[in-house]
């Protein structure tokens, strides 16, 4: 049975704080708590905590390691039975077992073989209170063999014959994984036309030529072997029509070739299953996989039904191209009949699956452990489902219950165990075997008797700090057996406290619902049974609660300007504040811009991305207080541009009265440019000790143009001089001439003086030396002195140059010295220091803090005390005290090794500590270190503490799948961090309208083992916000958000692999997005493009043709040229060229063109027939003969046609476009003029319309 830990609080944050119960149900058993002291004292019937796989199958080249772990109370012995019979592991020399655990170990490395050691294995682990025992576990090794050698004859097949390729792998243990690849491994592609079975086959509904190839290999993975056995290659070879009819051409006519359909189109049947109807049987729980694969041609479409029912929308998958149905997680009412059918355009075909679904054994009720004291009763349940149902049977310490000694307190009730008026002797472990064809169960559950006096686990004297007027929770966290009576007391007098004014719980906790001023005290809590009595005392106090008094207001301001916000603050004279300052709910921006002191926030150079919400928060141990203003940043107004400048630099200075610490410099003022000079700015110049760098020596009125400078020894002074007005500081000045000031004694001495040791046994001086200009003369040193300051010593003197450290060797650790550094020179000493006192070297404390104690505030927070250590152990300056502290495992993993150590340091004395951002529910552990100046001491005694129960984080995603007209069905993580046993999940969900606005809010409770649920019955075509959270005992966590829309109707809806969460089509569609229509709109425009093309062809039949020699034989009177003038087109002419053109004739209806009938046919431009067209037919080239005038206008016309080919205008062009040209001339001038590219484009466009001229 689960064990609770007791938790102990002592700072109780804001809100009711959620109890946990520490002690299980008075009613029949009695639960024990996990603390650590207790247990050890505590007696425990053997429990198995792991244990090998009930199938378990091994690697043949590894050892054998069966697992059986059990723990117990005293630790339990192990032995095994191997098929039925004990097993002597001593007589084995190649099996051991591992100490203090009953795992064997069977070394088949070294020698043996693994077939010898097949067989069912079966663990016992026993102890004085009973004997607990593992799973049947077979033992067999894998196997992973060997293709057997066959001989593959060639395949050869017509186009479009169906085709399937045997696999047929070697029987393995586990069976082998199969797949199709090609020599080169590249797997062989796969698409609705060629798949693989789930037989491992490959099939082809029908075969291209392109499946033409020799190597289809087929390949068998053995997982547990990492081993690859392969199939001999297979060679396929498609005929095609066309290689057929290349073997009969030279023999055959047209009219014998084959036709270019290459095998009969053919409706649909069925490669596998065979027949009409067949069956399949699935367990329970695992994936239901049906496959249905049909040939035909052209290739068939695979759909799948279920009869007598709708197939289940969140379980089921189609794989394999819609071959596979597959349907996880399946259940009894999975049963019944699927049909596929397979389609083309040619029929359809039919197959129905029987489907029934059994189940091995699965628990209703598992027995649970119990523990009772002597003279209570309790029950054991073994409850459990199966198809067929099950047969319960019991055993007791490992031997049916009908042959196990008597149990007076017991009575055996089917599949349950009543307990009644059990003593010590009744403690035993129970085993219950559920179990039909395909399977059982088996579980271990233990009945311990104890007889315990009472003991109160909470710490003695914890402090409990509340803030008044909320609720407060007094910890009495305690064990007995039998259950104990619990009684509160406040104070030394007075009866015990009773339910009117305060709240008592079961476990213990005393409760007071609003903590008032006068609540402040000691309460004592007494448990009490019929062995003994136990009590403690603890201690509560009130403090005032935190309160911002000034709040922060809202401001706004111009950009580049200053910003100031003001938050007081009033608390607790014990408990110390936090003020935090947040922007928009996050942190500060790292700017230098943004500064905070104890009541304020101040913004500097105000910019446009400052403006928000700024925070102020006051945080204390206890509570906090937070209050919020609003910044708003407006442009400042323009400023003029400017109309003044800086003044121009002073000139002419001059060193007068020239005294050893003094002189005087004169200058002349520069124009200042129409803005007054306000001050003057002289700087030096060190020549001999700085060269190049200048200092600010004084600064005077604007209106002197004389100051008196004070000097310093043994410095070569320059001079210069700036001006300033209200613009700005003008250039330089010319430096002065120089002056050399007399050497002198050191006016100073040097700073920073230190005394620190760096190792146990020395004393390390240092100080910050004088520079060349402090040093007023030449030859500066130091003189160092330095004496105990405890001590009648005296001092200790060095003179160094040169340096700023010295190091005395050979002093005491951690001892006061008085120290002194004086400077000197030639000419003397600076005046007399005084004297600091410093340390010589620390060394590591010796002593560990004592009496560490840790209080749990809440779920993230703690408080840590500790007593300090003696001062002298101490050896060196106390910073502070260091708390290193880390996750170190769950209530359910004691032994899960630690994952992160953190450090937390407190300066100082302090004696108490907070220890922030602990994870809720965990198990922590604690050391404290004093630290000094050299390092931390030894570490404290870890303690450790739990947290409690905090809410948890959001769930880790939400997606929305498988939308249908009225449903929707929503998958989401579990939190990633659940801060605690998960109770369920709150699902909230609205619709949303046409204008974004929310309907209704529907609330759903979902228990926390769900992490998928199908919302019904909503709306058709409607979008819907969901809203998720996570629950523990403690509230509700962070929420998800999600959208989601139902679709318009079934057609809408995505298959299941399609992504969750993407809309869904609808019947408003806009068409003028849909490929189908912009496709057919184009086709549209380019048939009524190539219409007007015909239409001005025909229209224009018998134009001008511009050939100089037929306009002077044919003069057509009724051609009349159009005009620039009046914007009509007239003839193309040039020197050579005035005459008209002649009227064109019409072609006769046959088709055939007359010489006689037609004077302007291209047989006149020729050479004869023959020479009229090229070898395709076409009469290109033929009008490119030079004739006299001809030349520049084909050159003309070809330019015109290239440019509109090219989309080029010319409209500005030196020559006439001649529109009304017929088609033989438009195709003449294209023809001998255009460029390559154009020439290329066009010849096809003069052939095709060369047909419709003669029309």
């Amino acid at each position: 049975m689960p064990l609770h830990m007791m938790l102990k609080k002592k700072h109780l944050s804001a809100g009711r704080v959620p109890l946990i119960l520490f002690l299980c149900q008075l009613i029949s058993a009695l639960d024990v708590p996990l603390d650590s002291k207790l247990l050890d004292d505590l007696v425990q019937p053997p429990t198995i905590t792991q244990q090998s796989p009930k199938d378990y199958i091994i690697d043949p080249r590894e050892n054998i390691v069966i697992q059986c772990e059990a723990k117990g109370k005293p630790p339990p012995s192990f032995s095994w039975t191997r098929n039925g019979t004990h097993f002597d592991i001593d007589k084995d020399p190649l099996v051991t077992m591992k100490p203090g655990s009953g795992t064997l170990v069977i070394n088949i490395m070294s020698e043996g073989k693994a077939e010898t050691y097949e067989g069912v294995y079966q663990c016992t682990a026993r102890n004085e209170r009973g004997a607990a025992i593992s799973n049947n576990i077979v033992v067999r090794p894998s196997r992973s063999p060997l293709w057997t050698k066959e001989r593959l004859e060639p395949i050869v097949l017509r186009n479009g014959q169906s085709l399937v390729l045997p696999c047929r792998p070697p029987i393995g243990l586990p069976p082998a994984i199969i797949f199709w690849m090609d020599n080169s491994f590249q797997r062989l592609p796969q698409s609705e036309r060629v798949s693989q079975g789930l037989n491992g086959d490959l099939y082809f509904s029908n075969v291209l030529p392109e499946d033409t190839r020799e190597d289809y290999i087929c390949y068998a993975r053995f997982n547990h072997t990492q081993t690859i056995q392969q199939k001999q290659p297979i060679s396929l070879k498609v005929i095609s029509v066309d290689e057929l009819n290349d073997t009969i051409a030279a023999n055959l006519s047209d009219t014998e070739l084959y036709g270019a359909k290459s095998s009969k189109e053919r409706p649909p049947t069925f490669l596998t299953p065979e027949g009409n109807e067949s069956h399949k049987e699935e367990l329970r729980g695992n994936v239901l996989s049906l496959e249905c694969i049909a040939e035909g041609l052209p290739t068939p479409i695979i759909y799948w039904i279920k009869e007598d029912g709708t197939l289940p929308v969140n379980r089921t998958f189609y794989r394999n191209f819609r071959k596979t149905l597959q349907i996880i997680r399946v259940s009894e009412a999975d049963s019944g009949n699927y049909q596929c059918i397979a389609k083309n355009t040619l029929g359809a075909v039919h197959h129905t699956i029987s489907v029934t679904v059994k189940a091995a054994p699965y628990w209703i009720v598992a027995p649970q452990n119990l523990v009772l004291s002597p003279g209570e009763n309790g029950t054991l349940i073994c409850r459990a489902n199966g198809n067929p149902k099950p047969r319960i049977s019991w055993l007791t310490n490992g031997v049916p219950i009908e042959i196990a000694l008597d149990d007076p307190s017991r009575k055996i009730d089917g599949d349950t165990i009543i307990f009644s008026n059990v003593q010590e002797s009744s403690s035993a472990v129970y085993q219950c075997n559920a179990s039909n064809k395909y399977g059982y169960l088996l579980a271990n559950a233990f009945v311990n008797v104890l007889a315990e006096p009472p003991r109160i686990l909470t710490s003695a004297n914890t402090l409990y700090q509340v803030i008044s007027n909320r609720p407060a929770l007094l910890d009495c966290a305690f064990f007995g057996s039998p259950m104990p009576t619990i009684e509160w007391f406040k104070g030394t007098k007075g009866g015990a406290l009773h339910e009117d004014i305060y709240v008592l719980h079961d476990n213990g906790t005393l409760e007071i619902p609003v903590a008032q001023k006068d609540s402040t005290g000691t309460y004592t809590c007494v448990a009490w049974n019929k062995l003994g009595m136990a009590k403690n005392e603890v201690h509560l106090e009130i403090k005032d609660p935190t309160r911002i008094i000034k709040q922060p207001e809202y401001a706004v301001v111009q950009r580049g300007s200053k910003v100031s916000f003001e938050c007081k603050v009033k608390h607790d004279h014990t408990l110390i504040p936090t003020i935090m300052w947040l922007k928009d709910n996050g942190e500060l921006p790292n700017d230098e811009r943004f500064s905070t002191d104890k009541d304020h926030l101040v913004v500097s150079d105000v910019k446009d991305d400052d403006g928000g919400t700024y925070t102020c928060t006051a945080n204390t141990t206890l509570d906090s207080a937070s209050a919020s203003a609003v910044l708003r940043v407006v442009a400042p107004p323009p400023t003029p541009a400017p109309i003044y400048d800086v003044p121009n630099p002073p000139f002419d200075l001059e060193l007068t009265n020239q005294l050893d610490k003094s002189v005087q410099l004169t200058w002349t003022p520069g124009d200042d440019n129409n803005s007054p000079i306000t001050k003057f700015i002289i700087e030096y110049e060190d020549a001999m000790h700085e060269a190049g760098l200048w200092r600010h020596q004084a600064e005077v009125s604007g209106t002197q143009t004389t100051a008196q400078l004070k000097l310093s020894p043994y410095v070569n002074y320059s001079f210069r001089v700036m001006a300033e007005n209200s613009i700005g500081r003008s250039m330089p000045s010319e430096a002065s001439e120089q002056y050399l000031t007399k050497a002198a004694e050191p006016d100073q001495n040097p700073t920073a003086v230190e005394g620190l040791g760096t190792e146990p046994d020395n004393l390390v001086i240092t100080w910050k030396p004088l520079n060349g200009f402090q040093s007023n003369g030449p030859g500066l040193q130091y003189k160092v002195s330095w004496r105990q300051k405890d001590g009648d010593d005296e001092w200790t003197s060095v003179v160094v140059a040169n340096v700023s450290k010295y190091i005395v060797s050979g002093t005491p650790t951690f001892v006061p010295y008085l120290i002194k550094v004086q400077a000197l020179n030639d000419v003397g000493f600076a005046p007399e220091p005084a004297a600091v006192m410093g340390h010589s070297g620390e060394d590591l404390p010796m002593v560990a803090p004592g009496n560490v104690r840790v209080n749990v505030v809440n779920s993230t927070l703690a408080e840590v005390h500790w007593d300090p250590v003696p001062p002298k152990s101490v050896r060196g300056h106390l910073q502070g005290y260091r708390i290193y502290y880390w996750k170190a495992q769950s209530s359910s993993k004691r032994n899960r090794r630690h994952i992160e150590k953190k450090i937390l340091t407190f300066q100082g004395s302090k004696t108490h500590g907070m220890l922030p951002g602990l994870q809720p529910y965990s198990h922590y552990a604690l050391n404290v270190r004093v630290v000094n100046g050299k390092g931390e001491g030894p570490a404290s005694t870890d303690r450790g503490f739990h947290t409690p129960e905090g809410v948890p984080s959001a769930p880790s995603s939400l997606k929305i799948v498988n939308p249908t007209l009225d449903s929707l069905t929503l998958e989401w993580d579990p939190p990633s961090h659940p801060n605690g046993i998960l109770t369920e999940y709150i699902l909230k969900y609205q619709p949303i309208n046409s204008t974004h606005e929310l309907g209704p809010l529907v609330d759903l409770k979902i228990p926390a083992n769900k992490t998928r649920w199908t919302l019904k019955n909503l709306n058709f075509s409607t979008r819907y916000k969901f809203y998720l959270y996570a629950q523990t005992s403690v509230g509700s966590g962070s929420q998800i958000t999600e959208e989601a829309i139902t679709t318009v109707d079934e057609a809408g809806i995505l298959p299941p692999d399609v992504g969750a969460g993407k809309a869904m089509a609808s019947r408003q569609v806009d068409i003028a997005t849909q490929g189908w229509f912009i496709g057919l709109m184009c086709a549209v425009a380019l048939l009524i493009l190539i219409l007007l093309i015909v239409c001005f062809i025909r229209r224009n039949k018998g134009g001008k043709y511009p050939v100089k020699e037929k306009e002077d034989a044919h003069a057509d009177p009724e051609i009349q040229p159009m005009k620039e003038d009046d914007g009509t087109f007239g003839e193309y002419s040039d020197a050579e060229d005035h005459k008209p053109l002649k009227k064109g004739s019409r072609t006769p209806s046959d088709r055939t063109v007359k010489k006689e009938d037609s004077d302007d046919s291209l047989v006149d431009y020729g050479e004869g027939v023959n020479g009229q067209f090229n070898e395709d037919g076409s009469f290109i080239g033929q009008y490119s003969e030079s004739r006299p005038g001809n030349e520049q206008r084909w050159k003309l016309c070809g330019q015109e046609m290239e440019a509109r080919t090219m989309g080029i205008s010319s409209t500005n062009r030196n020559w006439r476009r001649t529109l009304d040209l017929n088609q033989e001339k438009n195709a003449l001038c294209l023809m001998t003029s255009a460029t390559p590219p154009v020439l290329q484009t066009t010849q096809v466009i003069v052939m095709n319309l060369e047909g419709s001229f003669k029309d």
